[in-house]
Parts: C-alpha cells; sequence; structure tokens
C-alpha cells in the first residue's frame, strides 16, 4: 500500500502544500494561487485540497502531516528574546502574546481543526525544525547522492543559518547560527530602509543593486560601515549583528532610522518616493557584502563536509545574483537550489523530512534521463481545453483554436517577432516564485522597446525592474556566459562578451533611467545594466511545449531566447485558472493570449466590464 504524506507551510508567509506519494512528489502548491492574495499566511486550505485531490487520496488515506516548523521552539525563542531586550519590546510583546497563547501555542489542536474541513480522518501530525525542512527541501529532491548543505533565512524556530550534510537518506547538520544573527534579517532591513516591503522587496532591493556604482567612494564607504558597525562577520561566514541599530527583535520595525541615518547620513527611503543614486548604492553595498558572507559559508561547508556538491534552501538561497557567482567561483563543482527555496517550499520539505528521516525510507534511484527529481517544479494544476472554451464561452471571447501544435507556435513565433506581448498558459502550474513558462508572458528579448512596454504597460511595476530570458538548454553558452542548466532561473550569469555593445561615454553618470534604456546589447529587453540576466534554460523532458514554442521562435527569427515575466500584474500573485488569465489579459495592455490550444487576439475581445477600478483589488507589493 502506498504512502502518502501531506506538508504544509503556513501562519507566516507564503503559505503552501505538497503531497508525497512513497515519497515521489505528485504535487505541490502556494495557497496565495487560489485565494488570489500575495504571500497569503492562512492555512493552505485550498492548496492541500488541490494535492490531495490530485493524488486521488482522502485525508484518511495519509500516513503523517508534517507541518514545516516546531511552533513550541519558536515560542521559547520569543520568550527568551524578549526577557534578554527587556524592558524593550513591551509594545510588542503585549501585541504578539494574545496571538501565540491562543492560536500557535495549540498549533496541533488548531491544525486538526483545519484539516477537519479537508475530510475525515485523524493522520499523524510531525513537526520537522524549520531548517530540517529547509534542508530536506533542498537535499532530497536533488540529483547528488552526496552534498554539502546550506540553508539561510529569517529566521526559524532559533536557527537562521545552517551548514549540513546529505548522504543518502541522511541528515545531519554541522554547524548552525542562531537568532538574532541572521543575514536574512539583515538583507530585509536594508529592504526596508531602502523603502520595499519585507518578505516581498528582497527581489527588487537585489534588482536595484546594480544601478549602483561598482567600486565607487560611496559604496565602499558604505560597505566598510556595514562591516564595522553592524556586522561583525568572521571568517568562516558565521557573524554577530549589532543589535544596537535593529529593531525586528522586540519591535514592530526592522530598524532603528534614526541610527541608520547617522551611520549612513540617508534618510529612510518612503515608500514609492523617487530613488537617488545614494540609495542605489546602499543596494549595492548589501549585496556585495551578502555575496562575500555566502561565499564564506559555502567554503566552510566545503570544508566541513568534505563533498564537492553544494544543495541549497531559505529565502537567501533566492538570491540569484549571489547563486551564480558562487557557482562561478568553483568553491563547489556544482550547485542545486530548491526552486521553492523560502518558506513555501518548507511544506515539501517538511513532507520529505518525515517521509525519510522518521520513517526511514531510502531515496529512490533519479529518475532516467532526469535532472533532478522536481518534473521542472510544474507541480501545481492544469486544465483542459474545455475550461479554456469555457471562459470563452462566458465571456463570448472569440479565439482560434488549433489542433496542430505546430502552427500555434509559428503563430506565437511570429507574433512575438512582430513586437507584440504574448500571455503564455500551458500544462501544470509552477512551485517557487518562479515563473518558468507555465504561467508566463512572453516577449521578444531583441526588442529595445520591450523591456519599458513590459514594466509600465502589462506588468504596472517599478520600471527599473529587469526582464529574464528563457533560453534553450542547448543554446545557454551562444548566449550567456554560463555552461550548465539553470532550469529554475536561480542563477545569473553575463551576457555573453560576443553580443554586448560598448558602453556609451558617460554611462555610469547618467540618471538611472537614461542607464536602463542603453542599448547594451543584442537582446536589450533582458540584459541588466550589469550585462546580466537572470537565467531559465528550457528543456525539452521537463516543459516540451515550452521548448518548441522556442525552438520555432529560433527556427523562424534566428533568435533562441525569449523574454519570460510571470503572468500577473503587481501585487497579484501569479494567475493559476484560464479565468485568471483571461481576466489578467484583459485588464493589461497584453496583445495576445493563449491557453492551451486556444490563441485570444485583444482586439478581436469584446470590452471588458468591471465595476470600479481593479488595481485597488491588490495591495502594492
Amino acid at each position: 500500500m502506498a504512502e502518502y504524506i501531506l506538508g504544509l507551510s503556513a501562519y507566516y508567509h507564503d503559505s503552501a502544500a505538497a503531497l508525497l506519494r512513497d515519497g515521489v512528489i505528485v504535487a505541490a502548491a502556494h495557497e496565495e494561487r487560489f485565494t488570489r492574495k500575495k504571500h497569503d499566511a492562512s492555512f493552505p486550505r485550498k492548496a492541500a485540497a488541490y494535492v490531495l485531490e490530485e493524488g486521488g487520496v482522502a485525508l484518511s488515506d495519509l500516513a503523517a502531516v508534517a507541518f514545516y516548523d516546531k511552533p513550541y521552539l519558536k515560542f521559547e525563542r520569543l520568550m527568551e528574546t524578549y526577557h534578554g531586550f527587556a524592558p524593550r519590546g513591551v509594545v510588542s510583546f503585549l501585541s504578539a502574546m494574545p496571538v501565540w497563547i491562543k492560536e500557535k501555542l495549540f498549533m496541533k489542536k488548531m491544525l486538526r481543526e483545519e484539516l477537519a474541513k479537508l475530510g475525515r480522518g485523524k493522520p499523524r501530525i510531525l513537526f520537522p525544525e524549520h531548517h530540517l525542512s529547509h534542508a530536506a527541501s533542498a537535499f532530497y529532491p536533488s540529483p547528488f547522492d552526496e552534498a554539502a548543505i546550506l540553508t539561510i533565512d529569517g529566521v526559524g524556530e532559533w536557527s537562521t543559518t545552517t551548514i549540513g550534510v546529505g548522504r543518502g537518506k541522511d541528515i545531519t547538520f554541522l554547524r548552525e547560527l542562531d537568532f538574532p544573527h541572521s543575514l536574512g534579517l539583515l538583507y530585509s532591513a536594508f529592504t526596508y530602509y531602502c523603502g520595499f516591503k519585507v518578505n516581498s522587496g528582497e527581489y527588487k532591493l537585489m534588482g536595484l543593486a546594480p544601478y549602483g556604482i561598482a567600486g565607487s567612494e560611496r559604496v565602499e564607504t558604505y560597505k566598510q560601515k556595514i562591516l564595522d558597525e553592524l556586522v561583525d562577520l568572521r571568517p568562516d561566514g558565521s557573524m554577530l549583528l549589532n543589535m544596537a541599530y535593529f529593531d525586528y527583535a522586540t519591535g514592530l520595525t526592522m530598524c532603528r532610522d534614526g541610527k541608520w541615518e547617522r551611520l549612513f547620513g540617508l534618510p529612510k527611503r518612503a515608500a514609492e518616493s523617487e530613488l537617488s543614486q545614494e540609495h542605489m548604492d546602499m543596494a549595492l553595498a548589501i549585496q556585495e557584502v551578502t555575496e562575500d558572507v555566502v561565499m564564506l559559508l559555502a567554503k566552510t561547508a566545503r570544508e566541513l563536509s568534505g563533498c564537492k556538491n553544494l544543495v541549497m534552501a531559505g529565502g537567501v538561497a533566492l538570491n540569484c545574483v549571489a547563486n551564480g557567482k558562487l557557482l562561478r567561483a568553483g568553491v563547489f563543482d556544482d550547485i542545486w537550489i530548491q526552486p521553492a527555496a523560502g518558506d513555501a517550499g518548507g511544506a515539501l520539505g517538511a513532507a520529505l523530512a518525515a517521509h525519510h528521516v522518521w520513517a526511514g525510507h531510502e531515496r529512490a534511484p533519479l529518475p532516467d534521463g532526469a535532472m533532478d527529481r522536481m518534473a521542472g517544479s510544474y507541480l501545481g494544476p492544469e486544465f483542459t481545453r474545455r475550461d479554456a472554451l469555457r471562459v470563452a464561452s462566458r465571456n463570448d471571447a472569440p479565439c482560434d483554436v488549433y489542433d496542430d501544435f505546430d502552427a500555434l507556435c509559428a503563430r506565437v513565433a511570429d507574433l512575438l517577432a512582430d513586437g507584440k506581448v504574448v500571455g503564455w498558459f500551458q500544462g501544470r502550474m509552477e512551485y517557487g516564485p518562479r515563473a518558468l513558462g507555465g504561467r508566463s508572458i512572453l516577449g521578444d528579448p531583441r526588442n529595445p522597446e520591450m523591456q519599458k512596454k513590459l514594466n509600465l504597460k502589462i506588468k504596472y511595476r517599478e520600471g527599473f525592474r529587469p526582464f529574464a530570458p528563457s533560453v534553450l538548454a542547448e543554446a545557454v553558452s551562444d548566449c550567456f556566459e554560463q555552461d550548465r542548466p539553470s532550469p529554475y532561473m536561480l542563477l545569473v550569469a553575463p551576457v555573453a562578451e560576443k553580443l554586448r555593445f560598448d558602453l556609451p561615454e558617460g554611462y555610469w553618470q547618467k540618471p538611472m533611467f537614461d542607464r536602463l534604456y542603453v542599448e547594451r546589447s543584442k537582446l536589450p529587453a533582458i540584459t541588466h545594466v550589469d550585462f546580466s540576466a537572470r537565467i531559465q534554460t528550457v528543456h525539452a523532458a521537463t516543459n516540451p511545449r515550452y521548448h518548441k514554442l522556442i525552438s520555432t521562435f529560433n527556427a523562424r527569427h534566428g533568435c533562441p531566447v525569449v523574454v519570460n515575466t510571470s503572468f500577473n500584474v503587481r501585487g497579484e500573485p501569479i494567475v493559476c485558472t484560464p479565468w485568471d488569465a483571461y481576466r489578467c489579459f484583459m485588464r493589461t495592455e497584453m496583445d495576445y493570449l493563449v491557453i492551451g490550444d486556444c490563441l485570444f487576439d485583444k482586439e478581436k475581445q469584446p470590452e471588458f466590464a468591471e465595476s470600479g477600478d481593479w488595481r485597488d483589488e491588490y495591495e502594492l507589493d
């Protein structure tokens, strides 16, 4: 009889559910995709219902439910922290404790009540530690039989960073850094100070960093102040933070604004206000410090484990700029990063920990020809042609239905080459924060207007943010300084030198948007201001339809790359259903939409009537 385990993450941010059948991933999904609330932290009722349905099982069929952290340990950390910092933190203590005492402290009871809404059955509930869940999500799906494991995030129960080793079914932790000393929280403090939202805007800070002027006096001064005043960084990558500058341990904000302003001579940036060169330089300074810390931790992991390969998870593992530099540094022969490296991935990791650590099962061999055990991270719901036609019928929306997929690809390839923006909705939804050709918006990377068009007319987001390329796996080295797969868009690499253009004189003295709109390469829409790109290699084995489309674009127009951005607008979760996709299509200036075999032309669509302004529906991230 098959063993089914349900993994859950919830009650902080990015709730998710994942289902295993005999250790093989059946399905995994974020709750936000179903509820349409970005970073939804609630119990993942809809995601759990989906994964159970996908597996064809009921709650009573489960061997266990695994929750991604230990609430009692987290409560212990909170109590000791408030005690250690007293009398600071009284306001935070008084607001946090009622929630903990009434709800989170009785997590098992709360989970039982929520699970009861999914059906009958009382499976055993397990609580793997937070960083064990991250480590399990990184090691078990990876292609390696043996690997060093590095997990870095804000905080779990106590741990903020761990170094471990995975061998076969076993994970052993070798070293640990505890709260309040945290690289993730340090990065989030700068996210906050630069005017972005914590637990959401870290990507923006990373995207802003290349606008900083590398090697400039100001960047070097900021870095020195970080290392002299904020962080005591040790040679092994461990650190102590000077908590006199931070407020997150017991307060309601990330840092003590007045002390930071005196330290850096720069006030906290107000959200949505204009970005100054000082904030760009600050973003670069903390990005470079972060890369240095990750490098030191990786070297320590190599030394302690003796392993030639590394796996990573935790929110900091989503810093694809640091990942790319670590890969190119050659500390390890190879690196594999969990595509859902943040807390959503904890649901999968908890289930995997239960299967291998609690139940003691050996790892199954890597399937023939597979790069890993994540199936391309296409683990969410998929929909039929009938579902797409039902949406068309309900909205009186004309569409062309293609029985010949090659013909559809030829049509879409020509549309892209003609400068059109196309929504691309195919197959199972992605697990993790990246759209990987299942729920994507596509454009021609050679079009110098594409970056601006996508940001301002499709995504409605900050104009400085870069877009990522999807490239045929077999052509990656032709376009980028990258010699291996990057299927999950978690590695940044330079655009190939042969494709770059010389920068005009005075480039770094130009204002931000003047720099942005300089054509820096033959692929201007995906080349960031420092010639970098966040690469997704596309593989026929894991996404044959997306691979076919890009192959057709290459064959007809001589380019093995398309622009790929997630199918959503700012503040909205990535679309899940055909209706979500059609609604997003009609709310934006997207030109065409493909759902499965159906092609929708915006010019042929009836007027899309809504009451009120839909932009009020989503909170800006």
